[in-house]
């Protein structure tokens, strides 16, 4: 009964907000292969074990001098590689195709180009998931390599959504253009008053109230909110979401390639895992 529990548990904390979900105006929130390889010399009178761990591959190779005064052939264990040296194409991958994450295929398009690898998170801020997941993927946007850029792309599956969305492009407007000081904590701040608060953010009065809040005045919210640029961005993330074939949050494609989520990965930390190895996979091409 304890292990039931348990498991229901765990399925609870990696569930996902669907595009079914109610919108933001309702009270409810939405919601290695293990290869031993054994390679025997042809006359060899000794044999190395299979590996009883992945990540000890053993390689018997034959001297390729004279065959010892003994007329016995010796075996030698070849080092494995350190991770620093092994190429990346030749590493042992943890994650598997169709069970953690699924390719996009085609390719679809990302927000930006081809300069970077692009990880983006599908998000929405009435999503409790969403939330939960906010701790794991800040730490590791603010230590990415330069590489790579990190997008954040809000749920467009409804009218409360997109409103939602209006919200966020705002936001990051606003803090582009130096107007809101503190866009980090802005973004925390719509999270708590949804989830701690109780203040859906279901009007374009109640959203404008927060950004009061943090000292933005009526005119210049009133000008981003209606400005070309969010629209646009809108436009964007209702596209994308739409060919990345999105239906649930919080979801990460990487690179326009690979689509994968909490669920898959198994837990948030073997997310923030598994986008790394997609992107190691994505730099072996």
């Amino acid at each position: 009964m304890t292990k039931i529990l348990g498991l229901s548990v765990v399925l609870l904390l990696l569930a996902a907000c669907g595009s079914d979900d109610p919108a933001p105006v309702a009270d409810e929130a939405p919601m290695a292969v293990e290869e031993a390889v054994e390679e025997t010399a042809a006359d060899a009178t000794e044999s190395v074990s299979e590996a009883e761990s992945s990540d000890e591959v053993l390689e018997v190779v034959e001297e390729s001098a004279a065959e010892p005064e003994s007329g016995e052939q010796s075996i030698v264990l070849a080092e494995e590689p350190e991770p620093a040296q092994m190429p990346v194409a030749a590493r042992e991958w943890k994650y598997v195709e169709n069970q953690h994450y699924f390719r996009l295929v085609p390719t679809q398009p990302t927000v930006g180009g081809a300069d970077k690898i692009e990880v983006a998170e599908f998000f929405w801020y009435g999503c409790p998931h969403c939330y939960d997941f906010e701790k794991f993927i800040n730490p590791w946007a603010a230590d990415k390599p330069a590489n790579i850029r990190f997008v954040r792309l809000p749920a467009m599956w409804s009218a409360g959504h997109k409103l939602h969305a209006q919200l966020y492009y705002t936001e990051e407007a606003l803090g582009r253009n130096g107007v809101l000081k503190d866009p980090a904590a802005f973004h925390e701040a719509v999270f708590d008053e949804y989830h701690r608060r109780g203040n859906r953010l279901g009007s374009e009065a109640s959203i404008q109230s927060l950004f009061a809040r943090f000292e933005v005045s009526t005119e210049d919210f009133q000008r981003a909110w209606k400005s070309f640029e969010v629209s646009q961005k809108m436009r964007v993330a209702e596209d994308l979401a739409l060919r990345y074939s999105m239906q649930s949050v919080p979801a990460v494609v990487v690179n326009g390639k690979y689509r994968t989520g909490g669920a898959e990965a198994g837990s948030y930390p073997n997310l923030i895992e598994l986008i790394d190895e997609l992107i190691a996979r994505e730099g072996a091409h």
